[in-house]
């Protein structure tokens, strides 16, 4: 659907972005922050009154780079630091809790690193009665899927930590399907960035079943494989792709920045990953982390922010966030929450526009 720069009244968060005008590099950005509006489309998703502030600084450590689980239960949220050096120069990564208060406001608490459990933490998801975070390892500690109870003392156990003996490398994004498997993507950022052994497995996506143990091998053929979600229907799995950047900062634009989407076929009683296929490609830096919403729009942390598109591979909109977004979650009722680095966001959406994951 074309859009007119002029048929709408917008709030003055908002702009619409003519895509002709963009096709020729003649399109202008006229804020840093806001809503971008590429097809009338996503004005439904918005709502009439869309918002978007910043709840949380710190000016410390990069507090909110990953996970950006919301837990209901306590109307909170599980958030992992982008990694930084302490003062011994030991490099590390915080998870932080906060708290939604009843009055408006927000606290957040770090988790003590004590919990020796989940080193280097990234990813994560709701599960059972808590969070299952992935564990990117040390050089002296596994890699793996570890669940962590919600609350103090934080208690931790391992869910997986080898394919067949094999250590993983460092496992980045999880999903729980309704069948109770859990999937997870593993690229080699660990040891890109200096804190895990040389890879002993290709960069593959698993599938493991806390039932049986049964892990298996779903997809591969990846340099990075990133965030990974599934369709409202869960007949198609999302895979990003972020070759584009290496764990050593190092980026070329002529490697993958990239979603993939495959079709979930059953053969013999397993679930298969058929039919890749592009399904679109960050034009700024990398798409990171990856929701689906109720009505089947994919959306995913890039360098400009949160970008949108809907079942068909087409960008329907944007929501800038200066410096980019690695990771966000959805909240009740059309909230978002974004991770910003030192910075914390959230985006009021329309109510009815709701995460598939949980769908409140």
């Amino acid at each position: 659907m074309e859009t007119s720069e002029t048929a709408l009244s917008l709030p003055e968060n908002c702009q619409i972005i003519n895509q002709k005008k963009v096709a020729v590099g003649r399109a202008k950005v006229l804020k840093d922050n806001g809503f971008l509006i590429y097809d009338e489309a996503f004005l439904s998703v918005l709502g009439i009154k869309p918002s978007l502030e910043v709840i949380l600084r710190d000016r410390s450590i990069p507090f909110a780079h990953e996970a950006c689980v919301f837990w209901p239960e306590q109307n909170a949220l599980f958030i992992t630091s982008n990694i930084f050096s302490d003062k011994s120069d030991e490099k590390k990564i915080q998870i932080s809790r906060v708290d939604i208060c009843d009055d408006g406001t927000y606290e957040c608490k770090r988790i003590p690193n004590g919990i020796p459990g989940v080193p280097m933490a990234n990813g994560g998801v709701n599960y059972l009665n808590g969070i299952l975070f992935c564990a990117q390892g040390t050089k002296h500690q596994e890699s793996g899927l570890v669940h962590m109870l919600p609350y103090p003392p934080y208690e931790v156990r391992t869910m997986v930590s080898k394919f067949h003996g094999r250590p993983f490398n460092s496992p980045n994004d999880v999903v729980v399907h309704s069948d109770g498997s859990i999937w997870f993507t593993d690229p080699i950022y660990g040891y890109d960035a200096g804190f895990r052994p040389a890879p002993q497995l290709p960069s593959q996506i698993y599938r493991f079943d806390p039932l049986s143990g049964d892990i298996r091998v779903v997809a591969d053929g990846f340099k990075r494989p990133n965030g990974i979600c599934f369709s409202p229907d869960e007949k198609t799995c999302y895979i990003t792709d972020t070759d584009y950047i290496h764990g050593d900062g190092g980026t070329n634009p002529t490697r993958a920045s990239t979603i993939y989407a495959y079709s979930i076929q059953t053969y013999s009683d397993s679930p298969f990953l058929t039919k890749r296929r592009v399904f679109a490609m960050a034009a700024s830096g990398v798409p990171d982390g990856i929701k689906c919403d109720v009505y089947g729009n994919v959306w995913s942390g890039c360098g400009d922010g949160v970008n949108v598109w809907d079942a068909g591979g087409r960008l329907i909109g944007k929501i800038l966030i200066p410096g980019g977004v690695a990771n966000f979650c959805f909240g009740k009722n059309g909230e978002l929450f974004i991770c910003g680095e030192k910075s914390l966001w959230r985006a009021q959406i329309h109510d009815e526009c709701r995460g598939a994951l949980l769908g409140i």
